[in-house]
């Protein structure tokens, strides 16, 4: 377990390092004109971001207990579906996640 010197010691040097990756394009790219390859990042990075955030979560989870796993894939289902209903990643991740509290309430057999 860490201490607390340790934990702020942590939080300082992770919130130098997010504040590093977000001020560094702007020091480099700064009075250029950014290369053809990061509009490609700009369109598709959140969309990867979100997937492999997607396929990890489902690594947790305990396949062998079925009632479990089915609670976990139904909001995964319901995730996609409302995806491609509404085309609003707040809206469907939002859904998902209520979905996925609701059916983890409930007394399912381990």
């Amino acid at each position: 377990m860490l201490g607390m010197t340790e934990v702020l010691i942590a939080a300082a040097v992770m919130a130098f390092i997010i504040v590093a990756c977000r001020a560094l394009p702007f020091l480099f790219l700064a009075g250029r004109k950014p290369p053809s390859w990061l509009g490609f990042v700009e369109a598709y990075m959140p969309a990867i971001a979100m997937m492999v955030l997607a396929v990890s979560s489902y690594t947790s989870i305990d396949w062998a207990a079925p009632a479990r796993s089915l609670v976990a894939a139904a909001a995964g289902c319901a995730v996609i579906l409302l995806h491609l209903w509404k085309r609003n990643a707040l809206v469907s991740i939002v859904g998902g996640t209520i979905l996925y509290l609701l059916l983890s309430a409930l007394p399912l057999p381990v």
